[in-house]
């Protein structure tokens, strides 16, 4: 039996990571795999969405091409085709993981993974045979499931979940959205942009809770509805209903009950830590509900078995589960270091996108901060006025003596890119000033972060609020 220094259950984003990153550092790895390496990421979530995302927004640009001085027949969305650039996309992706782990010489071991000791992992391969690995330490990375909604009627045809979403073989006339977080709303801006009518219930005050600025998402909501889309907010869903071709559903909010028809519902109400049935309870590993309970290292209360990614809860982003990995395959090997979740950033794919990253204005209030909120719209920045995407704004939480900055929250062209910038202020203590005497090339989208920390100062150049 090969005694192996890491096993990681899992390879999406963390545990792929993680196994590179160890395997850098000198330890003989082997991953444990049930399916394709990526994970939900790659195969069923982030990647295939912004395929998606990407061909939709190309779509709606080619027919706004008479705007930009360009004559064109009318485009229309082959779905065959784009389901096999989607496909295509994913697989390329999966192979370059999978050989990146050959190029480190990390062995991919296929089968479901069960914790039998601290030090050993059993292994139940697609032939049904049944194998041992020994092991010095484990990192668990078994990601995520979709949370099964505790709604009546949410296994009848036509109701799906966002893997079913993906697999877009008609576009239905109307969609009906259950969930108004991150991903009810960019399976909502993809369906809007193929010509759905789209209806989006949510049961929390706003759209996307905990996940951007409060602000941000009222404005978002604000401009969805402009475009047709129906939302209702602070809702419950009871029951849906199957009426002939029709798929009815049930809801309440605290006035009255109400009933919408559609022709396809799509359940979007987030997702929960995949942490059963792999051997966690016998062993006695310590949980927090379904999540793996870990400390600042990302060690569990079991000698040498450590836990990254969706299974140990809070954001369930592949971005925070790959730094994880990083951090907990340094530990494996000897290091001492401390996760940081400060500057991870949430992105969200939306029309205009959302990305946030740090406190929002009410956490900052919350813990009793005395911030200053500068502002600047991009329909003042040049470069989102010659891209005809002027909605949306940056915001800036800042600390008001010092002007460090607490927070950045973006709305608009390009902000799940821009946030990076965001991400690296918060993350070094930068100030508002720091990135006002940041030189930003012109004409780029980027200036609406200097012209919103140059706002710190009532120093905004190119727009003036009375």
């Amino acid at each position: 039996m090969t005694q192996y220094d890491l096993a990681v259950l899992g390879g999406g984003p963390g545990g792929y990571v993680a196994a590179l990153r160890a395997a850098q550092l000198g330890a003989q790895v082997v991953v444990v795999e049930q399916d394709r390496v990526g994970g939900t990421c790659l195969n069923i979530g982030c990647i295939p969405t912004k395929v998606l995302t990407t061909s939709t927004e190309l779509l709606l640009k080619i027919n706004q091409a008479q705007a930009f001085g360009i004559t064109t027949t009318h485009a229309a969305a082959d779905l065959p085709a784009l389901m096999d650039y989607k496909r295509t996309t994913v697989d390329t992706l999966v192979n370059g993981v999978e050989q990146l782990l050959k190029q480190w010489s990390i062995t991919l071991v296929r089968g479901s993974g069960y914790v039998i000791r601290p030090n050993a992992l059993r292994v139940t391969h697609p032939t049904g045979d049944i194998s041992e690995i020994s092991v010095r330490h484990i990192i668990l990375a078994p990601g995520s499931i979709t949370a099964p909604p505790p709604i009546s009627g949410s296994d009848l045809p036509g109701v799906i979940t966002s893997t079913e979403a993906l697999e877009i073989t008609e576009i239905p006339a109307r969609l009906l959205v259950i969930g108004g977080g991150v991903i009810g709303l960019e399976f909502a801006c993809i369906h809007e942009a193929l010509g759905s009518q789209v209806t989006i219930l949510e049961m929390m005050p706003t759209l996307l809770p905990n996940a951007t600025d409060e602000a941000l998402a009222k404005r978002l909501a604000l401009l969805l509805r402009r475009r047709g889309m129906k939302i209702h907010t602070d809702v419950k869903v009871q029951v849906i209903e199957s009426i002939g071709k029709t798929l009815c559903v049930t809801y309440a909010n605290t006035a009255k009950e109400e009933r919408i028809e559609a022709d396809r519902v799509l359940i979007a109400v987030g997702r929960l830590p995949n942490t059963q049935g792999i051997g966690l309870k016998e062993l006695g590993l310590k949980l927090n509900g379904l999540a793996i309970a870990v400390d600042e290292t990302l060690a569990t209360n079991l000698p040498n078995v450590w836990a990254i990614g969706d299974a140990v809860g809070g954001m369930m982003l592949a971005h925070k589960a790959m730094v994880e990995g990083r951090v907990v395959a340094e530990n494996v090997t000897g290091s001492q270091r401390k996760v940081d979740y400060r500057s991870v950033p949430n992105v969200i794919f939306t029309r205009p996108e959302i990305a946030s990253v740090g406190l929002t204005e009410r956490e900052a209030r919350e813990q009793g901060a005395d911030i200053r909120i500068t502002q600047f719209p991009f329909s003042a920045n040049p470069r989102a006025r010659i891209l005809g995407e002027t909605d949306g704004i940056v915001k800036l939480v800042c600390e008001a003596d010092s002007g460090r900055i607490l927070g950045v929250h973006l709305m608009g062209p390009h902000a799940t890119d821009l946030i990076a910038e965001g991400a690296l202020a918060v993350q070094m203590g930068a100030t508002a000033d720091d990135l006002a005497w940041t030189t930003h090339a012109h004409p780029t989208l980027p200036e609406s972060m200097l012209e919103a920390a140059l706002g710190f100062r009532d120093a905004t150049l190119h727009f003036h609020t009375r």
